[in-house]
Order: structure tokens, then sequence, then C-alpha cells
């Protein structure tokens, strides 16, 4: 059986979000190929070497008991994603004595690009498949990545094949060096479980009681890490101009909390906006059913995850049309907002709640949509037969 190692950040049980995910379904439906990884531990409480699903992991990297999302941002942490380029590649090569690997892939330039890289010069052989599905700004990331920048570039120019998750990061790779005929794009998809949910009345019962949602309340909901691009300050300030039965759930954790905290506590929404905190990603679907209306105004996405999940539930979708969630969020499947508008997300509430028949309309149209062009079973048939085929 072919082997392909991959370089990726982080992985499951901990850290995971989109692209951790896709790795995941991807490589659960593919039984013929038998993949490894190379990812950071944080917690010394992982062992060092754990299959989940068809994925060996190889943890490497500091650690301490059980850290806090606040603490992988903090001494020592926080020096694990530097160390991780150097680290990676090297253990990588180690790894390799042992298995003999047909291939790498790395899922994402700016955080495993320049580890493949590293590997590539170690083993000139080596075929090499990268992944895009980064969120943030290409001009944040390049100017992040500058102090590595002959490192990071080569991996744009030297993988055989740059799988993309929309046409935004597609030109993406070609300003960086990547020719035409080595990209491919290739869409994420929605999670399985809203597609087909398997939760119970019960179930959502007991989760609406956990928060007392009452009957007349309406739960507005974002599924996604607390970081700047995702822009939930703007959702809290629009709630100052909504009734005092529209409430916000925020499903994850992150960098911004606190902030968002602040806000909601100057802003005297406190019993409002609800901190949920970090979710398995097998449970985050259920606070999608007992919620009303999705909101994420994004200040960028690569692709958008969350968006897809919320259209596969069936619920009104408010979002902006930055980076790539231009391909599939339009006033066909969502109601879009401009960046850094809280008015425009306080109209877009109003008018999905004004307009029932419009609103059933059009996310039935954006489920259809998620169904037939963003699963995964279709996303990992193509991955086998346009990615893995080029590098085995």
């Amino acid at each position: 059986m072919k082997r392909i190692l991959i370089f990726s950040l982080s992985y499951y049980p901990n850290n995971v979000s989109g692209a951790e995910a896709a790795i995941k379904e991807i490589t659960d439906r593919i039984d013929d190929i038998e993949f490894h990884m190379v990812t950071l531990r944080y917690n010394n409480q992982l062992p060092k070497t754990e299959k989940i699903g068809n994925v060996l992991i190889h943890r490497i990297g500091l650690v301490t008991k059980n850290p806090s999302t606040k603490d992988l941002g903090k001494l020592p942490l926080d020096l694990n994603k530097p160390l991780y380029q150097f680290l990676a590649p090297f253990k990588g090569i180690m790894l390799n004595r042992k298995y003999k690997y047909d291939a790498i892939w790395s899922m994402m330039a700016h955080s495993a690009g320049v580890p493949a890289v590293i590997y590539k010069m170690l083993s000139p052989r080596a075929k090499f498949a990268l992944t895009l599905q980064e969120g943030d700004l290409t001009d944040y990331i390049e100017k992040t990545m500058k102090p590595l920048g002959f490192l990071f570039t080569n991996a744009f120019i030297k993988a055989d094949v740059v799988q993309v998750i929309s046409n935004h990061l597609g030109d993406w790779a070609r300003r960086r060096g990547t020719k035409d005929e080595n990209i491919e794009l290739i869409h994420n998809g929605a999670n399985p479980r809203d597609l087909k949910p398997v939760t119970t009345e019960a179930e959502l019962l007991t989760l609406k009681q956990k928060f007392n949602k009452q009957s007349n309340e309406i739960y507005l909901v974002n599924t996604a890490r607390l970081v700047h691009q995702k822009a939930n300050n703007n959702t809290i300030q629009a709630l100052t101009k909504l009734s005092d039965n529209i409430k916000l759930l925020l499903v994850g954790a992150g960098p911004e909390e606190q902030m968002l905290r602040d806000l909601t506590k100057k802003l005297n929404l406190e019993n409002r906006v609800i901190f949920v905190g970090s979710v398995d990603r097998s449970k985050i679907s259920k606070y999608r059913q007992i919620s009303d209306i999705f909101v994420c105004p994004s200040r960028s996405e690569g692709l958008g995850n969350a968006f897809l999940s919320a259209m596969a539930s069936k619920l009104p979708v408010v979002a902006t049309q930055e980076g790539g969630l231009k391909e599939f969020v339009s006033s066909d499947t969502a109601w879009v907002v401009d960046k850094d508008s809280p008015d425009q997300i306080v109209e877009a509430i109003k008018n999905i709640l004004n307009n029932p028949d419009k609103t059933k309309i059009i996310t039935k149209k954006a489920h259809q949509m998620v169904a037939e062009k963003y699963n995964w079973d279709l996303v990992a048939k193509n991955m086998r037969a346009k990615v893995f085929s080029k590098i085995l």
C-alpha cells in the first residue's frame, strides 16, 4: 500500500478547525492509501504516536498538561509554531527511514509549506502536494512569512500539485508562482451531520433547556473560532438595534474571546450573548439545530466550511462575500452584507424574520446546492483522482 506523510500544525482531538476536519473527512474515505502525519502535541496527556481514523499521528513539540486555548498563545507553547517549521521535516525524514513514504502532503502553505520544502531538499525524489485552505488575508500571511520568504515561496513552486478550496486561493497560488497546470480546484464539504442530522428531539430539547431558550426567542449563531477574521464584534454591535428576544450563541473559542466579552459588557448585552466555548465537531451541528439564523460577517475566508454546514442544516445565512465566500454566497443562497457593517446585519436579520416565505425558498435552494456540490464523498473522490494520483 502507498504511504503519504501529512504535515499539519494541529490535528484531532484538540485545536480542530476546518483544515483538520478536511484531512479527516478525506482520509476516512480513502482505504487504498496509508496516511501518516507529523503534527504538534501541545498536551502531554496525548500520546506521541496514535492512530485516529486512517491517519497514524506522530506528535512533536513543547508540551504542558491540558493547556487551554489561551495557553497556546503564551510561552512556552507559542514557540511551537516556529519550531515546527524545522522540527517537522527532520521528524519526517527520520520516519521515512522506517516507513518509506511515497509522497508528502502539506495542509496550508503558511503553516506547513516550509517543512515540506525542507523535506524535499533532504529527499529530492519525494512528490509533494500542497493544500491551500487559508482563511486570513493573503497580504497578512505573506507579511507574517517574510522571514522565511525563500522557503515559503518555494512551497508554491516546488509542489507537484496545489489543491485549492476556492478560486480566490487559486489566484493567490498563481501570484506566488504556481503554474496553472499544477492547480486543482476541489472545494471542501459541509459537516455530514448537518446534511443528515442524527440528533434526536430529546437531545435538542435538553440543549435548549441548558440555555433556557424560550419559545419566543430567536438565536443567532456562529460556529467558528473567536478570531478577528470572523468579525463577531459586528454581530454583537448589531444586537443593540434588535429586539431583546434576539440572542447570539457563539460556539467556539479563540484569542478574541476576552475582547468580545468586554464589548458585550460595555453594551449591556451580557444576558443576550452566550459564550459556549469549544465544542467537539461531532456535536456542533446540535447548536445549529437549536438556532434560527447563522450570522458570520467575515472579513476574509478561504472558502467557509461553517457557512456550508449552516446551509446544509437549512439555516438562513447572513454573510459577506469576502474571499472564497463569493463562490457560493449570493442573494440566491444567503443574505449578503458588506464587511464591518453592523447596520446591514440588522436589516438582513429583520428581512429574514419578516419574510418567512422568502426565507424558506432561499434556505431550501442553499441546502440543495450544498448537498449536490459540497459533500465529502465527492471531495474525497476528487482528491484521490486529481491530487493523490499525481504524486503516487
